[in-house]
């Protein structure tokens, strides 16, 4: 028998050293610089933004809960802690708070349902009917919008002051008189903005159900409508956002402090030179800020959708 030689093989790499650590601080470096140049930058930008948002509720909550009356003392936030500006708020006869809640509550949902029903008759008609003088009413409207409403505060309210000589529950004074002045101001952007998503709407919907028998009237009412929930939300919310802090018209029109709306009866708070409270006029900016904000949580998805799907025709 022949004997092999075995010839050892040479190793395929080289020995690892056990107990001696591999340097991970670069990678961890290089991992965190990358992490904060792709995502991380976006996080501190976040922070900075809501710090600017959030510091003026904040310190407007602080200045209500201050008992002092002016802003000087409410520097130091949360310093002294009273319910005693929101007790004085509904304590003054000659300064109705709960009055002016409540007005500004009815004008400011009966101009939103008001604005979003016009709107939307008048978009369904742009959109899905072809009239002498749509594409004209078109570009009116969107001219119109260019010049704000108080270019035409004498116009509107000798308006008023005649309407009112013939009737006076809608002229000068009147809180219905008020919100047709609202309704006939946003007209024209809410109609525009919905016009854009009636077109997102297939024309087939309507052809069919058109075939079925169903007119004008039967196909707005149960079937565009609830396929244009998310803009209604939107116009409704814009629309009740711009008559709560609409003060302008309001504090012409309206002259008896029981019909004034929270706008034009907050600022008496501060009007006066030798009696101004802030801490009384914080805490009303706080109460009126609730339904607003209640509102915006509510229809938020809404919003978002609204306003993507409104964009593109």
């Amino acid at each position: 028998m022949s004997q092999r030689t075995l010839t050892p093989r040479p190793p395929t790499s080289a020995p690892v050293t056990r107990g001696t650590p591999t340097p991970r601080a670069p990678t961890r470096l290089r991992s965190f610089r990358r992490w904060f140049s792709q995502t991380g930058w976006r996080h501190l930008v976040g922070v900075a933004v809501v710090i600017f948002a959030a510091f003026p509720l904040v310190y407007v909550f602080s200045a209500s809960l201050n008992p002092g009356g002016t802003l000087i003392t409410a520097n130091t936030l949360f310093g002294n802690l009273s319910l005693q500006s929101y007790v004085d708020l509904f304590n003054r006869p000659q300064q109705p708070f709960a009055a002016w809640y409540v007005n500004t509550l009815f004008i400011g949902f009966s101009a939103s349902a008001g604005s979003v029903m016009l709107g939307a008759l008048a978009a369904y008609a742009f959109s899905r009917m072809r009239f002498t003088g749509r594409r004209f009413g078109l570009i009116t409207i969107l001219l119109v919008q260019m010049f704000p409403q108080l270019l035409a505060m004498v116009a509107i309210f000798l308006l008023m002051l005649s309407i009112g000589e013939i009737f006076p529950a809608i002229g000068l004074n009147s809180q219905i008189g008020l919100i047709m002045v609202y309704l006939g101001g946003a007209l024209g952007v809410n109609t525009y903005l919905m016009y854009g998503f009636f077109n997102t709407i297939p024309v087939s919907i309507d052809e069919a159900a058109r075939i079925d028998g169903a007119g004008h009237a039967r196909i707005f009412f149960t079937i565009i409508l609830p396929l244009v929930s998310p803009i209604l939300a939107v116009v409704a919310l814009l629309s009740l956002v711009a008559t709560l802090s609409e003060f302008v018209i309001a504090s012409v029109l309206l002259r008896d402090p029981e019909k004034q709306t929270l706008a034009v009866g907050l600022y008496q708070f501060i009007s006066q030179e030798t009696s101004q409270n802030w801490s009384v006029f914080a805490a009303g900016a706080v109460l009126a800020a609730i339904i607003p904000v209640a509102l915006f949580l509510a229809l938020q998805r809404y919003i978002v959708s609204g306003l993507v799907a409104g964009s593109v025709k």
